[in-house]
């Protein structure tokens, strides 16, 4: 579009609100545009823990690759990982080995973009532009095979990013053709939205983006708990993102709501 500052892609409609730029507005992040920040701003009203939930998160990816990686495991890929903001699992994980390799992958260009600006000079970490669903286009992608080695466990990482799926994909089918393609001893680090809790405000944030090209898709307890199938939970199971192994009051909210607006959990694959 013309007047799209020079970072934007060519192509990215900056008027349609999208959702990884709305969560990196919530992240207080500076890639995002007037109708994210105003979209941002009127779910927040409804919802006012929403950027605690956001940063909840954050502390639950942490949490999560560097269990992983104190497990062995040496070689990511992350879908849906969205533009880049401080604490980004390449930053986490080579910070404890450089060694580590990592893949993103995410549909929005803005994303992928940001990320390869990000990535320049880092020759173990790349991004791609894929659909979570076109699985093959995922794993064979030239630098997913440059980078991570299938014979060896990889860190598979889902985060927030299921809710956006319909059932008529079949959520947990798509989870099994990459489980099925990953080492024994990977892992799966998962988080998903859920109305269980139903926090004030929740039904209207949904509304808000149905009115979106991203609309969103609450399970159950039940119904995340069977999208690791084939996966063996590490403790503490399947629990609210905030409670997954919290390491300091910094990972908690003082909204209980909030704390469990999302399941997070890691299983392992046998």
């Amino acid at each position: 579009m013309a007047g799209n500052p020079d970072w934007v892609p060519h192509g990215v409609d900056v008027t349609v609100p999208s959702v990884a730029r709305v969560y990196d507005y919530w992240l207080d992040g500076a890639h995002n545009f007037a109708t994210d920040r105003d979209m941002g701003d009127k779910i927040q009203q409804v919802l006012p823990g929403i950027r605690d939930a956001a940063r909840i998160q954050r502390s639950f990816l942490r949490r999560a690759v560097l269990f992983m990686v104190d497990s062995g495991i040496r070689q990511f890929l992350d879908i849906g990982s969205g533009i880049p903001t401080v604490g980004n699992v390449h930053e986490i994980v080579q910070r404890t080995d450089p060694a580590c390799r990592i893949v993103y992958v995410d549909k929005e260009p803005v994303a992928v973009a940001h990320s390869e600006l990000l990535l320049q000079g880092n020759d173990r970490a790349a991004a791609i532009q894929a659909n979570l669903r076109d699985v093959e286009d995922v794993l064979d992608h030239p630098q997913t095979q440059r980078l991570l080695d299938f014979d060896q466990p990889i860190g598979l990482l889902l985060l927030l990013l299921l809710h956006f799926v319909p059932d008529s994909w079949d959520p947990a089918g798509i989870v099994a053709r990459y489980r099925d393609r990953l080492a024994p001893g990977s892992y799966l680090a998962l988080s998903h939205g859920t109305a269980d809790g139903n926090p004030a405000g929740l039904t209207e944030m949904v509304q808000y983006f149905q009115n979106t090209p991203e609309p969103l898709y609450f399970r159950s307890y039940e119904e995340v708990l069977r999208l690791f199938a084939g996966f063996e939970l590490v403790e503490p199971g399947l629990v609210g993102s905030a409670l997954w192994r919290p390491s300091g009051p910094g990972d908690i909210s003082d909204s209980a709501e909030m704390n469990t607006v999302s399941y997070g959990g890691v299983g392992r694959k046998p």
